[in-house]
């Protein structure tokens, strides 16, 4: 004869928890089954055992879904969670330490909800998430990366951000194209996030079109490109540098950037080189004319942005003469490092930063 079913409140709760459990668990989800098993027992340990398994226990799955679950899954993962928590709150005595503990624990997961409906509109899990991104990052700043050039040529380019993070503003795009040497230093508008988010698209748009057109036509492409993204801040500051890495001839082309300078070796001094253009992403159907000369052996080239010369309380013409000043004294028979001499050394730590240094030997 077999025993009668047990029907104590202990086993109508475990019951409910499994079946709960497999209806959350979608199939082939390995790691939604393992947080819901983990949920289920520490639930039970919570009912049996609330001296040794307090409420606060239940934070440990609730925590580690916000980190690993997508957004389809953490929602229903997240209620699971509060239900099994309001059951096993049943269990305690009804004290205010209780009460409180509760009360967190419903609020914590309430903020995991909010931010999985934030993270739905990215469609993959947190940590999964923020990996993408950093990979998207580092995968467009490789593109400011200076390439390999001949012995006779040096460069270096160094960013730095207002917040200290490597999301920032300003950006270098690099490239090497049938022997010249094309690079651009660029300024977005705005700050903080929204600033970085546009530089990091443009970053990738700037870097297809230097590479793809001649010199004379990329600034041109780079506002045509600005103005159909049609951004509430959707202009730029640009300086272009097309180098012959044969010769030493340069062409400088600007979109309302600060001016180059270019150290002469032969009298050591510092000569501001003029160029005028309109921002990117204003004006449709524009030229940009170029400033030509040569770099000579001994010759150094500066390009920067506005962060390196220009505060609240000091005029962009007062912040270049300082900074061909520190120049002088930095960069003096040592021109390998100058640039990251120069940046920690200028401009202001409440704005983004970014100098290019070319120097040929």
């Amino acid at each position: 004869m077999s025993s009668p079913p047990d029907h104590t409140p202990a086993a109508d709760v475990g019951h409910w928890l499994e079946r709960s459990a497999a209806r959350l668990v979608p199939r082939g989800s390995r790691m939604v089954t393992a947080l819901v098993l983990v949920t289920l027992l520490i639930g039970v340990a919570i009912w049996f055992l609330p001296a040794w398994a307090p409420l606060v226990t239940l934070l440990v799955p609730l925590i580690f879904s916000s980190l690993v679950l997508g957004p389809r899954q953490l929602p229903w993962f997240v209620v699971y969670v509060l239900v099994v928590l309001t059951v096993v709150t049943l269990r305690q005595d009804a004290s205010s330490r209780v009460l409180v503990a509760f009360g967190v624990m419903v609020t914590l997961g309430l903020m995991v909800l909010v931010s999985s409906r934030r993270r739905s509109r990215l469609g993959v899990a947190g940590v999964q998430g923020e990996m993408m991104f950093v990979d998207l990052r580092d995968r467009i700043l490789r593109q400011g990366g200076i390439p390999h050039l001949p012995d006779q040529w040096y460069a270096a380019a160094e960013l730095r951000s207002a917040g200290g993070t490597p999301f920032a503003g300003d950006f270098v795009v690099a490239s090497e194209v049938d022997g010249r040497l094309e690079m651009v230093v660029v300024d977005v508008s705005g700050k903080g996030q929204a600033a970085g988010t546009r530089a990091l698209l443009l970053s990738g748009a700037i870097g297809g079109l230097l590479s793809a057109l001649p010199p004379r036509e990329f600034l041109a492409a780079a506002n045509t490109f600005l103005l159909r993204q049609d951004w509430d801040e959707g202009f730029a500051t640009a300086i272009h540098l097309s180098l012959d890495l044969a010769t030493g001839h340069y062409d400088l082309r600007s979109a309302g950037h600060p001016p180059a300078a270019l150290r002469h070796a032969g009298s050591g001094r510092w000569e501001v080189l003029e160029t005028e253009g309109p921002v990117l992403g204003l004006i449709d159907d524009v030229t940009y004319e170029a400033v030509s000369g040569e770099m000579r052996p001994g010759d150094a080239l500066l390009l920067y942005t506005d962060g390196m010369v220009e505060t609240r309380t000091r005029d962009i013409s007062l912040g270049i003469d300082r900074m061909l000043g520190q120049a002088e004294r930095l960069l003096r028979g040592q021109f390998e490092g100058g640039a990251k001499r120069l940046v920690e050394a200028l401009g202001s730590r409440n704005d983004d930063r970014a100098l290019l240094l070319v120097h040929r030997r």
